[in-house]
């Protein structure tokens, strides 16, 4: 059956993928990126997709509000690394209203429709650091952590309305998002941190995290099952096994 699906963060990465693939098993995709630029160029790539200028930290969110969606993929996300003792605080403000306050302004938009219709589905891109916290990945989890929240409490509340909302949790894909996450600390990080004297062994962590990462073709594949299913589970990790580090095989 085709659906009409809505991606933020589709510029690049999961989004991108995830979008290419929908758009050529036949759904109506409405692929949306952050800039105007990137919605040019995505356009000029594949002009299967129909996308869309959206930054979801602008009034540009009203614009669901009009769109028909039968799926809603909560992607778009960005990266912050560094310990909590040093993290500037306007960088935690910044990754908070990207990827928690933004991604409940887009669903606040699309709910009604569905809530009116009887149905839809909501997925919403969590991290395995929606589960497990790293050293210096806390400002990341912590985002992570609060969309975990969001996610299990739309999941029962929407249920009774015909939503069906789900969480996907992968773990370390080479999109090139975790390699920017873990450089980001390093824009900041220097002598005058309190936990400067730790700067070897953070290092280590994040080269640990980016190294080895596996292949998002994985992720993109998950992501098209969840649209396409009957019913979801709440959690849905990817890969499967990731479900016994975090206490749920």
């Amino acid at each position: 059956m085709t659906k009409n699906v809505l991606i933020t963060g589709a510029g690049s990465g999961f989004g991108k993928m995830a979008s290419l693939a929908l758009a050529a098993r036949g759904h109506h995709v409405i692929a949306t990126t952050e800039t105007a630029e990137q919605a040019a160029s995505l356009s000029a790539e594949a002009p299967s997709l129909d996308v869309t200028k959206l930054d979801i930290t602008s009034d540009d969110v009203e614009l669901v509000a009009s769109m028909d969606i039968d799926v809603l993929i909560n992607n778009a996300a960005i990266g912050q690394t560094g310990p909590m003792a040093d993290v500037p605080m306007a960088r935690m403000r910044q990754i908070f209203d990207v990827n928690v306050f933004g991604s409940l302004a887009v669903t606040q938009a699309a709910v009604p429709a569905m809530v009116a219709r009887g149905s839809g589905r909501i997925i919403i891109v969590s991290s395995i650091a929606g589960i497990l916290v790293a050293p210096t990945f806390g400002p990341y989890s912590m985002t992570k952590f609060a969309l975990e929240a969001m996610g299990k409490a739309l999941r029962s509340e929407l249920a009774g309305f015909g939503v069906d909302v789900c969480l996907l949790n992968p773990g370390p894909y080479d999109t090139g998002f975790n390699d920017s996450m873990a450089a980001s600390m390093w824009e900041w990080f220097d002598d005058s941190a309190a936990t400067s004297g730790g700067a070897e062994i953070f290092k280590a962590v994040g080269d640990m995290v980016t190294g080895d990462q596996m292949d998002p073709a994985e992720v993109c594949s998950r992501m098209v099952e969840l649209v396409e299913a009957e019913a979801t589970e709440e959690h849905n990790f990817v890969p499967p096994e990731l479900a016994a580090f975090a206490g749920e095989a």
